[in-house]
């Protein structure tokens, strides 16, 4: 029997090492891409008459919640949130409200994208429950963009809200009550639509609501409205600029820093038209000489004063009708002492002015002990000039390309408010060849009105690299530009102050208005450019790319 069988054994062996070479992989099936739906409602959805403090919503698979407290905007907004459980993956949520809804009044729920499927997170997008007290539900429609009145890119999450124009509406009022309606942007839209709104006027108002209370904060928030009341129906595309107020002057109890040094924080700006506040540093009700710089970066001035042994000191600001008075205790510190630095340790761009910092402030220039020469050694001729506020001193001349320079501060050249005069200090710079660099020319198109301010910025508009002013100019030039991709952007200075200015929501003054060039100016090294600017056509930005990650989990034996 054993041996009638025996030839079928290599076979046996052939088949099991067979299945056993072969690799494969577990993919678990297609990917689940679709998103959970709503099987039912309880009340249903687009209910009248309304009653009850309950909603149950029912979905064909189970659900998890995702950044409710920043997705969910329930319009009109309720003064406290409704309650919604569970938290954990479920097919069932319940809606328990916990306030006295509004009689006659329709009530939307959006969603987001805060619900998703418990596996694979697929998002139910922007679902809404509606319901209304009333015998209807009202059905009118307003829709808009949002944009930043000064940056490129507008933030996410941007409350659009509209406030009934009645009797009772005043300007106090975005500060202390909540919109009759209101929407958001979420976290890539730049439109909005308000909807389920009753026929009436309204004030149209959004909000960078960083305190999550559908109340204005100016400390905090950013603003944008529309100046005229808004009649529902209404089939115009608002747009909502929105800006940062700036607060009112207010100075903060100063602190000490050294021996010599107090740090004075504020709000808002310490000048007003080009003039500083008036700081006055009093000992026993005598004047203290004292000098007032800027902290580059934070909003704090510093008060110098020669060291004194005193054991407290008082101090009066002033700025327009603002006024306060502090006193303080002054402790034994070390004091300040007189050290400069170069800004350009390296390369000096031709549209650059070499310049000095020095760590106190400066209050005496011997030129005589100063001296610029080039790379020959040869005598350059210059110029100084000093920013008592910034600290910095400037030393102008000539630049030649392909050239070195070295400047030499022999000792005493510089004494500091302190009585302090510098050693024997060196520093040298050098340039380029113009060649590489390039020139840029910009031909405004479409002026509404002048003077304008065009800017060339980094990719953001944060950093301006190179600006020119024109009161009637059309061509704008440029020169000796480090090669770089810069962002255009222009600013129609309404007030002829050369600077952009926010907006007041008080004053019902929106921002000056600014204008970005839709793509960036490529400058290249020995390029001359010429790039036409219309100002009529806004910059619209492209809609963020969003990138999916997909983990492919494989398996072998």
């Amino acid at each position: 029997m054993f041996k009638k069988h025996f030839k079928y054994i290599p076979f046996l062996f052939l088949l099991f090492f067979i299945s056993c070479a072969k690799r494969g992989s577990i993919t678990g099936g297609a990917k689940d891409t679709i998103a959970p739906t709503l099987k039912s409602s309880f009340p249903e959805n687009y209910s009248v008459k309304f009653q009850g403090n309950k909603i149950k919503l029912t979905f064909d698979e189970n659900i998890k919640l995702k950044n409710l407290n920043k997705q969910l905007i329930i319009s009109p907004p309720m003064k406290n949130e409704p309650l919604i459980t569970p938290t954990t993956a479920t097919k069932v949520l319940t809606i328990t409200i916990n306030d006295t809804l509004q009689p006659n009044t329709t009530y939307s729920m959006n969603f987001g994208q805060s619900i998703a499927d418990n596996n694979e997170g697929n998002p139910f997008n922007q679902f809404k429950y509606v319901f209304s007290t009333g015998d209807y539900i009202d059905s009118l429609a307003l829709g808009g963009r949002v944009k930043d009145a000064y940056d490129k890119e507008v933030a996410s999450f941007v409350s659009i809200m509209l406030y009934e124009a009645n009797e009772k509406f005043n300007d106090s009022t975005v500060y202390k009550e909540t919109p009759r309606y209101v929407t958001n942007t979420l976290d890539s839209l730049k439109t909005f639509r308000l909807e389920n709104l009753k026929a009436g006027k309204y004030f149209l108002v959004a909000m960078k609501d960083n305190n999550s209370n559908n109340k204005f904060n100016p400390k905090s928030d950013r603003i944008g409205f529309n100046k005229q009341i808004v009649t529902i129906p209404n089939d115009t595309v608002f747009e909502l600029e929105l800006f940062k107020e700036e607060m009112p002057f207010k100075a903060l109890k100063p602190s000490q820093s050294s021996g010599n040094r107090l740090i004075v924080g504020y709000e808002g700006n310490p000048k007003n038209n080009g003039e500083l506040a008036k700081i006055t540093l009093k000992n026993n009700g005598e004047i203290v000489p004292s000098i007032v710089t800027k902290i580059e970066k934070k909003d704090s001035l510093q008060v110098w004063y020669k060291p004194l042994k005193v054991d407290s000191l008082s101090l009066n600001i002033v700025k327009d009708k603002y006024q306060k008075d502090f006193t303080f205790k002054i402790k034994n510190q070390k004091n300040d002492t007189l050290s400069i630095k170069a800004v350009q340790s390296g390369i000096l761009n031709f549209r650059d002015r070499f310049t000095l910092e020095s760590n106190t402030p400066l209050v005496n220039f011997d030129k005589s002990k100063m001296k610029l020469i080039d790379k020959d050694s040869a005598d350059v001729a210059f110029t100084t000039a000093y920013d008592e506020y910034t600290q910095r001193l400037y030393v102008d001349f000539k630049i030649e390309e392909a050239q070195k320079y070295h400047l030499k501060l022999m000792p005493g050249a510089v004494t500091d408010f302190l009585e302090k005069t510098n050693d024997t200090l060196s520093f040298s710079t050098s340039t380029r060849n113009r060649a590489d660099y390039g020139n840029l020319i910009v031909s405004l198109k479409n002026v509404k009105q002048f003077p304008v301010i065009i800017e060339l910025t980094d990719e953001k508009g944060e950093i301006v690299k190179a600006s020119e002013y024109t009161e009637s100019k059309t061509e704008i030039e440029f020169n000796l530009l480090e090669p770089y991709l810069y962002t255009l952007r222009a600013i129609y200075d309404e007030n002829k102050n050369k600077e952009w200015d926010t907006g007041s929501y008080l004053e019902k003054r929106q921002a000056e208005e600014v204008v970005y060039f839709s793509k960036g100016v490529d400058v290249r090294t020995n390029w001359d450019v010429s790039q036409s600017f219309d100002l009529s056509i806004p910059y619209t930005p492209e809609p963020k790319k969003k990138k999916e990650k997909e983990k492919k989990k494989s398996s072998s034996f």
